[in-house]
């Protein structure tokens, strides 16, 4: 096994006839709601969880945050679910801020939703009514759209392997995109199914499970701090005999980057976060040395995006002292003119 790799853990199996319909008839779901730095959006994305009548309460972890934007944004809305804010403990990572979230839960359903969505009237119910139709253990993600309605990317994903990878970083599907061994990660680009449908990945923006079938397999990994999490959660959640899906009937209005979060920390711990999934779940199936040169290609793209942005920066920089200088150069040419008319 890999030095870093996780014991497996298996859920439940369902019993005979133990399907959503069975909870249905009372349902209960918390949501879960990561912030850090979010901005004004979260009190949009508050009220658009409290319209839903399935929820009965929202937990939200303060990660970090403008003094008083958590209380304002939660105090903008009044009906609906009680919002339980969890501060105090720091910026801790997207993932283990969802296990503090679930611990505290007290409802029958996880909901994990991202602070810079919207979810839309009756979403929450439609989700537990196709979930009805599924036996457990299940875990179901919604499609993630852009405001114009377009699909997002991320929204549902095949399963990320060393060769995925290496795939979308040599670009290789360009030399036959239909191809099976050159098919890519994301899926959004390919026809969107009609119903809900068996997905390998979905996005940890929106997904919702039974909170027993979360514990089963100790939430998230805690070792990735930001990003991939989601990724490696569906991973071993099918691993552990669940099923994953894909539910085109709710749309999830997405508004990414409105975090304060530094975009090149980001991609940096994006890129550590696919090497650390890659050894952890690969390191048995794929030579050491074509993982090896996968976290190569990985990090040579993260260093080309590091350049091309330090490189605009640059340009902007340059840009604004420019225009700073010229407006500088005028008015000492103005009072010049003006001192010679005297």
């Amino acid at each position: 096994m890999a030095e870093n790799s996780q014991p497996r853990k298996d859920l439940p199996a369902a019993s005979a006839g133990e399907t959503g319909a069975s909870a249905r008839r009372n349902p209960a779901i918390t949501a879960i709601v990561i912030s850090y730095f979010t901005g004004p959006v979260l009190a949009r994305s508050i009220a658009s969880l409290r319209e839903q009548a399935e929820i009965g309460e929202i937990i939200l972890i303060d990660n970090g945050n403008f003094t008083g934007a958590v209380a304002s944004a939660v105090e903008e809305t009044s009906d609906g679910a009680p919002v339980q804010i969890i501060s105090g403990q720091g910026n801790i990572g997207f993932a283990a801020a969802c296990n503090l979230g679930a611990r505290a839960a007290r409802y029958e359903y996880l909901l994990f939703f991202n602070p810079d969505a919207v979810m839309p009237a009756g979403g929450a119910e439609r989700m537990l009514k196709d979930a009805g139709e599924l036996a457990r253990p299940w875990l179901m993600g919604a499609k993630l759209v852009d405001p114009d309605g377009t699909e997002q990317q991320g929204s549902r994903r095949e399963t990320l392997t060393p060769w995925r990878a290496f795939v979308e970083a040599s670009r290789l599907y360009r030399l036959a995109p239909r191809h099976p061994y050159f098919r890519r990660f994301n899926l959004h680009a390919l026809e969107c199914p009609q119903d809900i449908a068996p997905t390998p990945t979905i996005s940890g923006a929106c997904f919702i499970l039974h909170r027993e079938d979360y514990a089963a397999i100790d939430g998230m990994d805690e070792r990735y701090f930001l990003h991939v999490e989601d990724v490696d959660f569906c991973l071993r959640f099918a691993n552990a005999g669940g099923v994953v899906y894909f539910n085109p009937n709710v749309s999830i209005i997405h508004f990414k980057s409105s975090s304060r979060a530094n975009p090149v920390k980001i991609e940096a711990r994006k890129t550590a976060g696919v090497i650390r999934y890659f050894n952890t779940h690969f390191a048995d199936t794929y030579p050491r040395a074509f993982l090896w040169l996968v976290a190569g290609l990985l990090w040579l793209s993260f260093g080309l995006l590091f350049v091309r942005r330090a490189i605009g920066k640059l340009f902007r920089l340059a840009g604004i002292c420019a225009r700073t200088g010229m407006r500088g150069i005028a008015r000492a040419r103005a009072i010049s003119a003006r001192r010679s008319s005297r």
